[in-house]
């Protein structure tokens, strides 16, 4: 049945027991008020009792079935006030919960919202606007100012600042220019841009995003799929009991009360409100959380494994020194960068971009490319095989270097570098050191994490023990592991949850997916736009600001804490009321106004979650 048609039926019901109730003030006929009292019963037990039979029909136990029972036991007893006041009230009550249920879900609305429609294309060499679901992967777009993106894509021309709030939470305008990305559903604030389609129509991140959010929560907690089997017990258990009290007590009014009151609506309704409303919540604010389980998961966390490069440090390494034996340093350089364009790794993009800085021409190609995982790269450039990576692929490939070069390295690296090796198949060329800065929120963020009672922090990186040390140090971690693979890192994952911890473990979501996967909680940072991120982690940052990590945990804490608020409010109403009506305190339609109120105050405390703020609050541990 339409909502439409159910408004109908309630204002019908309604209008007919206001019709009752003057008629009753006016003490015209019994007859009268009787059967304006049963219209109503019938009209507002309609759709009730259709749901009830519908359920029995799947073999299952609703509360529709308790309240249908109820009603149609109050009319054959003649209580016919109690029977149209318990259908209106059960109605009414099921619209209102459905008009506030629609509030949690409100920050999946705003987004749905920010879709864009249209999109101007180049067409027979000339601009149209066009649908965006129409626009092609390779189509140059173009973007002016107040307009938003239609697909994800590379700036081919043009430079402008763009709001990227809907994919990171963050509405400080980002610069982008030539070979910067843009995402979906961004808004371009100042400048004009011409965009490469990359990724056009669902394949969009905006797109993932709001899929993952309507599939995160439609996902359950356990918590809520415990109490959807307890109440597959508990309805027939509350018949059972309503017998049980009509034998010990031969009140046909008392029995059908309790029938009722017993309806746990608010109890069933109490955990999913919370995790829609959270989740909702952290999607507005740039963080993806996956579902309700992985929001009680993350709630438990007290352990975190952090990744270094791109997690705890900016990901935007620079170049600080390159040493050379019998070889010109920007002869090493292009060497080095020729080699690392066919890589994605940090450290060959940034060697890669320093070469350009010096306008180096990268002119030869890479073949035979050959990643070796956790060592670097072996490509054949310009007919000579290269090597570029750290010591253990100088080690594995047999290259001879002096205690001299191996001083070099060390000295780098102790000033925080990380030494990247270059040679050809006969011997070390040079060494070129790169630094990577700490994020500037990151000390912070350690100290907060803290604070809030997560005490095993640890630092997993491949990097060397001395810049490993070094940034642990700045941090406040006392747990490090360096020089490692990333199956080593799985492992250490692995070792720390045997240790019976709740662990997550952050990364940026691409070399660092074998231990996000086998942590209990796995954290992609960064992830806008990175597909290896969305399909491993359970949680996704959206945006490179690590103080989204401590407001994902807040936000998880409080979501549980909610929930749990929402258990113990429902089950003390339902236990008050039962206990009113057994001691003839609480009467048959009073008792079911108090029920449906407490519904409503059970979604209204859930949709606090949707307007929880943002970085100022204190978390409990």
């Amino acid at each position: 049945m339409k909502i439409n048609q159910k408004n109908i039926l309630i204002i019908a019901s309604g209008f007919l027991l206001i019709a009752a109730f003057i008629s009753y003030l006016l003490k015209l006929n019994s007859l009268l008020i009787n059967i304006l009292l049963i219209a109503a019963s019938v009209i507002a037990g309609f759709p009730i009792v259709k749901k009830a039979l519908q359920a029995i029909r799947m073999k299952a136990f609703s509360i529709e079935l308790l309240v249908s029972i109820a009603v149609i036991g109050a009319i054959i007893i003649g209580e016919y006030v109690e029977s149209a006041a318990v259908t209106f009230l059960f109605l009414f009550g099921a619209f209102l919960e459905a008009r506030t249920l629609e509030k949690t879900r409100s920050s999946l609305k705003s987004l749905v919202k920010m879709i864009p429609i249209e999109a101007t294309v180049e067409r027979d060499g000339k601009l149209v606007t066009i649908p965006a679901e129409e626009v092609k992967k390779g189509d140059h777009v173009f973007i002016q100012s107040g307009e938003k993106v239609a697909i994800d894509g590379r700036v081919f021309s043009g430079t402008a600042l763009i709001n990227e709030a809907t994919i990171t939470g963050e509405s400080v305008p980002v610069k982008k220019e030539k070979d910067t990305k843009v995402y979906s559903s961004t808004i371009l604030d100042n400048g004009y841009l011409e965009v490469v389609a990359e990724k056009v129509g669902n394949d969009t991140t905006f797109a993932k995003i709001i899929d993952m959010v309507e599939e995160a929560q439609e996902s359950k907690a356990k918590t809520q799929k415990f109490l959807e089997r307890f109440a597959n017990f508990y309805t027939p258990g509350i018949l059972v009991l309503s017998a049980v009290v009509l034998l010990f007590t031969w009140d046909i009014h008392i029995t059908l009360t309790f029938l009722v009151i017993a309806c746990p609506g608010a109890l069933v309704i109490s955990a999913p409100v919370s995790i829609v409303a959270g989740i909702g919540n952290g999607a507005k604010h740039g963080i993806l959380i996956k579902g309700g389980d992985k929001m009680e998961k993350l709630a438990k966390v007290d352990g975190i494994v952090f990744d270094k490069t791109g997690t705890l440090t900016q990901g935007k390494p620079t170049v600080t020194a390159i040493n050379t034996y019998g070889i010109e340093e920007d002869e090493l350089l292009l060497m080095a960068a020729e080699v690392e364009v066919a890589s994605e790794h940090h450290l060959g993009r940034t060697i890669v971009k320093e070469a350009e800085i010096r306008v180096l021409k990268l002119v030869h190609k890479p073949n035979n490319v050959q990643i070796i995982k956790g060592q670097g790269i072996k490509a054949t450039v310009n007919k000579k095989e290269l090597l570029t990576g750290n010591k253990k692929v100088l080690i594995n490939n047999h290259i001879p270097f002096t205690e001299a070069m191996e001083n070099d390295a060390l000295e780098q690296e102790i000033k925080g570098n990380t030494a990247v090796y270059v040679s050809d198949n006969k011997r070390l060329l040079g060494i070129i050191s790169i630094a990577d800065k700490i994020r500037e929120e990151a000390a912070e963020v350690i100290y907060k994490l803290k604070q809030s009672g997560i005490r095993n922090l640890v630092m997993l990186t491949g990097d060397n023990e001395h810049t490993a040390n070094k940034v642990a140090k700045q941090l406040g971690i006392e747990k490090i592991f360096a020089n490692l693979l990333p199956e080593d890192k799985v492992e250490h994952v692995k070792a720390c949850k045997q240790k019976g911890k709740i662990l997550a473990m952050i990364g940026d979501g691409i070399n660092d997916a074998p231990a996000i996967a086998t942590a209990n909680v796995g954290i992609a940072m960064g992830g806008a736009g990175t597909d290896i991120a969305m399909e491993t982690a359970d949680v996704i940052l959206l945006s490179d600001d690590l103080n989204k990590l401590v407001y994902a945990f807040k936000l998880s804490k409080a979501t549980v804490r909610n929930m749990k608020q929402n258990m113990f409010f429902a089950v003390g109403i339902v236990f008050l009321l039962l206990t009113g009506v057994l001691t003839g305190k609480v009467f048959f339609a009073s008792g079911m106004l108090i029920h449906e109120l407490s519904v409503l105050i059970v979604i209204l405390n859930a949709i606090r979650l949707v307007h929880f703020p943002k970085y100022q609050f204190e978390l409990n541990p």
